[in-house]
């Protein structure tokens, strides 16, 4: 089959996000400037940059009651964040923190996760979680849209700390295994790496 307008694909849903996957998931804890915490998850995530080390996530799209989203908001007032990694056991609780709530809900709360202290940014991070990327915010650009009602975002970020669970390390490495790190399928679908091989490259 071929479609070049997302409205005319004839199937049950578009396709387009069950493609792109499998997609990390940018659990984002952020803080307004009263110091009100926000806890959000974003599958249009990824790193792109090893040096410096820089993530990309993209907070798409408005508010149910309109204006933007909380966490872009928060992260463009103080210029700070943090990006939680979830795995299969948290699968739930980043689910729960998914709701559309009001500014003044802690995320934290509602979804019974432990805010820890970060090193180097202000933002906690899930001390429940399996890694942490502290970031500085860098810049959002603002892409092209073809809703009026609502803007595409993409926020960048410098990592500049990560915390890990040693749990999850072994060898020196990250043992996959251990960590299953959770994924963003499409429709209501998720994943997580239970099949991992290894192939070297031919130079």
């Amino acid at each position: 089959m071929f479609y070049d307008d997302p409205k005319k694909h004839n199937l049950k849903h578009n396709p387009f996000k069950a493609l792109v996957s499998p997609r990390p998931i940018a659990w984002v804890s952020s803080m307004d400037t009263e110091g009100v915490l926000n806890l959000a998850p974003f599958s249009f995530f990824n790193a792109v940059s090893e040096r410096p080390q820089m993530i990309f996530f993209a907070p798409n799209g408005p508010r149910p009651t309109g204006g933007e989203k909380d966490t872009l908001v928060n992260i463009e007032q103080t210029g700070e964040f943090v990006v939680n990694l979830c795995n299969y056991d948290l699968r739930d609780a980043m689910n729960e923190s998914s709701a559309h709530v009001g500014p003044e809900v802690d995320e934290f709360a509602l979804a019974g996760l432990t805010p820890e202290p970060s090193v180097n940014v202000k933002v906690p991070y899930i001390k429940e979680a399996p890694a942490a990327l502290e970031c500085k915010f860098l810049m959002n650009v603002t892409l092209p849209t073809n809703n009026p009602k609502s803007k595409n975002n993409m926020v960048l970020g410098e990592v500049v700390g990560i915390h890990i669970d040693d749990a999850i390390i072994d060898g020196g490495m990250i043992d996959m295994a251990k960590y299953r790190p959770l994924a963003r399928l499409g429709y209501m679908d998720y994943g997580t790496t239970d099949n991992v091989f290894e192939i070297l490259r031919p130079d």
